[in-house]
């Protein structure tokens, strides 16, 4: 709960600094949408795969400031599909030099979550600037919601069903990526990578929810992992408008430098100045 309050009190701080920044630097408003994949990090370290084929979609805002400040703030509201499949159990055989192998059935699990990104982008520009080159990083918080389960061998699927004491629906960590953005007029027409780190598990570990054995199919472990935060990359097109009329030219405005008063003095032949 302490780190829940904190999160949503850094959130606010943020919001209300953006908020507090000056008209006068560009400001862009946007939409994006892609696809990606996603993971699970569990320890004890379980056998798992990615979850291909999420798709996810947002909106984004973005100040960038003066070229000598060299970088922009924004934030990202996004839409997210989720997941990660679980190997829950497996076959073995013996290959041609003797050693074990192992035949996995996974367990998968999708769901969806908002994700707040709160940005930092360093930036270039290029080509007059038409074309702008750009890393990013962010702190992010989730909400998770939905989703569904399968098991693989046995084709067995159903809705998640969310229960406080046992999923963790608050999730916060880290991303960074980059891209790049073709500028034509007011508008910005990109292509987005970006790696989300998750550090809060998306499980409650074993110290904390140990009523495995009496769930239904919707939990395929025996015992919950100590760590399960999870990981997604994404890669997304991105459309933009920037709300500054007179574009890049103000940022190379110099005030005209005011001549120097000069003052003409006379001087007779006796030396008495007039």
């Amino acid at each position: 709960m302490k780190i829940r309050n904190s999160i949503l009190k850094l959130s606010f701080a943020v919001l209300f600094i953006f908020g507090a920044l000056s008209a006068s630097a560009q400001h862009t408003f946007g939409v994006s949408g892609g696809m990606g994949a996603s993971t699970i990090r569990l320890y004890p370290k379980y056998e798992t795969k990615m979850v291909l084929g999420g798709t996810n979609f947002g909106l984004s805002w973005r100040y960038y400031s003066l070229p000598r400040f060299v970088g922009a703030v924004g934030l990202d509201l996004e839409y997210m599909q989720r997941g990660f499949s679980y190997g829950y159990a497996y076959s073995s055989s013996l290959d041609e030099n003797g050693m074990e192998v192992r035949d996995y059935a996974f367990y998968t699990r999708r769901l969806n979550s908002i994700m707040l990104p709160m940005v930092w982008q360093p930036h270039v520009y290029l080509a007059n600037h038409h074309l702008r080159l750009y890393l990013e990083a962010a702190f992010t918080i989730s909400y998770n919601f939905g989703g569904d389960y399968e098991y693989e061998n046995t084709g067995e699927t159903g809705p998640y069903e969310w229960r406080l004491e046992r999923d963790n629906r608050w999730n916060y960590g880290l991303a960074g990526g980059g891209g790049f953005a073709l500028l034509f007029g007011r508008y910005e027409l990109g292509v987005r990578a970006r790696y989300y780190f998750g550090y809060a598990d998306v499980l409650r570990n074993l110290n904390k929810y140990y009523d495995n054995a009496t769930d239904g199919p919707e939990n395929p472990f025996i015992s919950t992992p100590l760590r399960s935060p999870l990981d997604n990359i994404n890669l997304s097109i991105t459309l933009a408008y920037r709300f500054n009329k007179d574009g890049f030219d103000e940022w190379f405005y110099k005030p005209r430098r005011r001549d120097r008063r000069t003052k003409e003095f006379k001087f007779s032949q006796s030396g008495d100045m007039q």
